[in-house]
């Protein structure tokens, strides 16, 4: 049986490293983000979001649920690894080549011209993130997660750079085309150099078959929800004009640097540690319980702070002329609480080797959202109306993930919802908190964030600590434990 304390300590600090790491190069693309908005228009992200959906399903197809399926694995040969590597580049280029053909139809479908060039460069990228699939696993099941923060972080500023410089100098929606190329194809060639993985000529068609019995379910899942994860800015793009998409594209986003790397971070660091414990179910129930409880503590708070220092946020951060984008970006922080229960719930499933389950609930949850968004259009509720059938469509699927996920591991619904309870409302209090003093301050955006922001964090630690969280008891211990272990080698490092 594994050294559970052990497994604890290198999962805690895998997912600091690992949300370091997202942090990070989130940060650094929130930072382009900013200056590229104060010099581009908002057509210009608008144009970006029409073709997002393209290239986010043509990539889901590459990887078609092998990356989950070989983490899942134990054992897996240089030859395994090879065959899926094949797999992937074929996939790929029979993508790009269908995607070149189809670019003017889909720029037709949108009625903007330009699109269809923009769609044949983007679209190569799928052919090169497919070179990265193999190389990111390997790191990934090795938990070498601080490599993967330097990379991102080096490529991400590398692009984000070059694509203010471009920007500035006049190239407007090609800035952001460039920066989305230039990330992979930098991202791919560092993967490259530190796994020095080197495929062989070798393809198992044994394994791939035994492999895409699990990944195709997980394959259909995920095209399921990255169709629907996309499906707002088909529907904008197609219905309302390009700076309205530009306005939602950006408060999505904020959103996503705020819960993605939050919720990627939990996503790829628990499901290699989880599957290390499929075969013990008490051990897996218990570090699932832990993981949920820790999430929550983390999400909620952060969330919910953001939204309730909105009205400053946006128009300090991107400019005053994105400020329609302000109520757009509330309701999808709303959402955006909850996304890493699902992804924990969905590990399980995963965990569990229940990728027929996974697909049905994927199946289930986007007919009710259909079922939403199609009430929005019928009743001409506009965009807030769309997004807020994606709100409505978050938390009912998150009692759908969990009721599954609860029999595979026997903790229920009741005893889930409990665990999460004292973070919520914790959470809650703060915001309430936090409301209170911005009212009190002066309407200076830059003086009301930071206090706000500041009493909101003082507040929640200092209230976690009088209550004795369980969630705060860990994090605190942990981080202690990470800054005395580095203290130590750099007094070592000195004697030396």
């Amino acid at each position: 049986m594994k050294d559970y304390q052990q497994v604890k300590e290198r999962t805690i600090s895998g997912l600091i490293w690992s949300f370091i790491d997202l942090l990070a190069s989130q940060g650094i693309q929130f930072v382009v983000l900013l200056i590229l908005a104060r010099i581009l228009a908002p057509e210009h992200f608008g144009l970006i979001g029409m073709v997002a959906i393209v290239i986010a399903v043509s990539n889901s197809i590459i990887d078609s649920g092998f990356s989950q399926a070989l983490i899942r694995e134990k054992e897996v040969s240089r030859a395994e690894y090879s065959t899926i590597f094949y797999f992937n580049i074929l996939m790929s280029s029979l993508l790009y080549t269908a995607l070149y053909v189809a670019a003017p139809y889909i720029s037709a479908f949108f009625n903007e011209s330009q699109l269809m060039i923009m769609i044949r460069f983007l679209s190569f990228g799928i052919v090169v993130n497919s070179f990265a699939i193999i190389p990111r696993v390997l790191l990934i099941k090795k938990l070498q997660f601080r490599t993967q923060s330097l990379i991102t972080m080096t490529s991400s500023t590398l692009a984000g750079i070059f694509s203010v410089y471009l920007a500035a100098k006049g190239y407007g929606v090609w800035s952001l085309v460039v920066q989305a190329l230039m990330t992979q194809a930098l991202q791919t060639i560092f993967l490259w150099t530190v796994t020095k993985w080197l495929p062989v000529w070798s393809f198992k068609i044994a394994f791939f078959r035994r492999l895409f019995r699990f990944g195709s379910k997980l394959l259909l899942s995920g095209l399921i929800d990255t169709f629907y994860q996309n499906i707002y800015s088909l529907l904008i793009g197609r219905l309302y004009p390009a700076a309205m998409l530009g306005y939602y594209t950006n408060a999505a986003k904020l959103t996503d640097v705020i819960a993605n790397s939050t919720t990627a971070a939990l996503q790829r660091v628990t499901y290699p540690v989880l599957s290390g414990f499929q075969d013990d179910a008490l051990q897996l129930r218990n570090m699932y319980e832990r993981l949920i409880r820790l999430a929550a503590y983390i999400m909620f708070p952060l969330m919910i702070g953001f939204l309730t220092v909105a009205e400053s946020f946006i128009p300090l951060l991107l400019g005053e002329q994105w400020i329609h984008s302000i109520g757009y970006f509330k309701l999808l922080c709303l959402a955006a609480m909850i996304y890493p229960l699902h992804a924990l719930n969905l590990n399980i499933l995963q965990v569990k080797g229940r990728a027929d389950l996974f697909l049905k609930l994927e199946i289930i949850k986007k007919s009710l959202l259909t079922l939403l968004i199609g009430a929005s259009l019928l009743f001409s509720l506009g965009i807030y109306g769309l997004i807020t059938a994606a709100v409505l469509c978050s938390y009912l699927s998150l009692f759908i993930n969990t009721y599954y996920s609860a029999r595979e591991i026997s903790y229920s619904v009741q005893e889930q919802l409990k665990d999460l309870i004292p973070s919520f409302f914790l959470a809650l209090l703060m915001g309430g908190f936090v409301l209170l003093v911005g009212m009190l301050l002066p309407e200076l955006y830059f003086i009301r964030i930071l206090v706000q922001g500041l009493s909101g964090v003082i507040f929640y630690f200092t209230m976690s600590r009088v209550l004795k969280l369980f969630e705060f008891e860990i994090l605190y211990s942990e981080l202690m434990r990470i800054f005395n272990g580095r203290k130590e080698k750099l007094m070592k490092a000195k004697g030396a």
